[in-house]
């Protein structure tokens, strides 16, 4: 038998208490690259405002359309930037 009560992995899992979870949404956004900074993180334009992601995973950089999931981008949708200039 299997489920809530006798599964560990379920059990230990954090119990989502908002609209959208970040951990387990499958969810991910396209937002626009507005700066790098050190240590592979970015800047990034939301629509909504500005929000510091991890880059760390591809290869974008300012003007860069990216898809973000959990924080953490995941892939270049749209390459803007010069890669001379970086």
């Amino acid at each position: 038998m299997t489920g809530a009560a006798t599964d560990p992995i379920r059990r230990a899992a954090p119990e989502c208490l908002e609209e959208v979870c970040v951990t387990c949404s499958d969810t991910a956004v396209a937002v626009t690259v507005v700066t790098m900074l050190d240590g592979d993180l970015a800047i990034v334009d939301t629509g909504a405002g500005r929000e510091e992601v991890s880059v760390a995973l591809v290869d974008a950089g300012p003007g860069d359309i990216i898809l973000v999931h959990a924080k953490e981008a995941i892939a270049v949708l749209r390459g803007d930037h010069d890669d001379a200039s970086r």
